[in-house]
């Protein structure tokens, strides 16, 4: 009976216990009193007035993704089918921004239709614009263009456009098999310009490389030439040299200087026949011939005893 007595000790904690409410993280929870909005609670363990106040909806802070498949059609009349993929979240966890994702729509469906439909008009409103042959190659200016405008929209209703990608691009059968062959042509014409310049290349170089080698060919000869002039002269020169020394001996030793060309003359034709390699060497062995070579002779020896 006595127990009985505290009976309205366990209504109040009942009470109590049934106002706690978990608010987990990552997550807002808006609080309505008689259906009017009332106050937000963030995450951890909160209290809330039993029966009075409730829990309208617990809103998500986190990202979120969705893939969206849809078709669109270009200035010149070509179907163009996306596949892209859209990530967004809660723009922030402010009271005003929560009361906006809260009331603006009636469901997270209504909120995904909308937000589907206001990104397929946006990028059919660009795409038709633009010429089939121009889509491929403006699938970055799609996208900035998309997330431009949408992004604007999505604040309005308290989100925020974190990223928009546009994974796939294809047209119809027919368009994309026409498409193959112009890309095949240019790259057959591509390398076949690209074979004509390694020719072009090869051809220059091999006649810079011919033209370079007659040229070292040719300086090579002329320092050969240059050498085997200085050499012959040089030659002469001790030849005369030792042709005047010996002519002074002998003219020192009251010797004619005849005998001693007539012996120079018998020894070179002793080296031609020696050196010879079976060549024929025509010389004029007349008596008149052979005073003909030694006036020539006694002539060089003249000039270099003059130098």
């Amino acid at each position: 009976m006595e127990f009985l007595s505290y009976w309205w000790v366990l209504v109040i904690l009942f009470i109590i216990f049934s106002g706690l409410v978990t608010v987990n993280q990552g997550t807002i929870a808006v609080i309505t009193m008689f259906g009017k909005y009332q106050r937000i609670l963030t995450p951890g363990l909160k209290f809330k007035i039993p029966v009075i106040e409730q829990i309208y909806k617990r809103i998500s802070i986190q990202n979120r993704s969705v893939e969206l498949e849809f078709q669109a059609v270009t200035a010149d009349q070509a179907n163009v089918y996306f596949k892209s993929m859209l990530l967004y979240a809660v723009m922030n966890a402010d009271e005003e921004t929560i009361k906006k994702v809260a009331f603006k729509f009636i469901s997270d469906k209504d909120l995904m239709q909308a937000m589907v439909r206001t990104i397929e008009g946006n990028i059919r409103s660009f795409v038709a614009t633009k010429r089939q042959a121009e889509i491929l190659g403006l699938r970055k200016e799609i996208i900035e263009a998309v997330k431009f405008e949408v992004d604007h929209v999505l604040e309005e209703w308290g989100y925020h456009l974190l990223d928009l990608q546009i994974n796939d691009i294809t047209f119809d059968q027919a368009i994309m098999d026409s498409m193959s062959k112009v890309v095949a042509s240019n790259n057959l014409k591509a390398a076949a310009e690209n074979e004509g310049q390694a020719l072009l290349i090869t051809k220059t170089k091999s006649a810079e490389a011919e033209g370079n080698a007659i040229k070292i060919a040719a300086e090579a000869e002329r320092e050969a030439a240059r050498l085997r002039g200085q050499g012959v002269a040089l030659f002469r020169e001790e030849v005369a040299r030792g042709m005047s020394m010996a002519a002074e001996q002998m003219k020192q030793a009251n010797l004619d200087t005849n005998v001693i060309l007539f012996s120079m003359w018998t020894e070179a034709i002793k080296n031609f026949a020696e050196v010879g390699k079976g060549n024929i060497i025509f010389l004029d062995g007349s008596p008149e011939g052979m005073e003909k070579n030694m006036k020539q002779v006694m002539a060089m020896m003249k000039l270099e005893k003059e130098k």
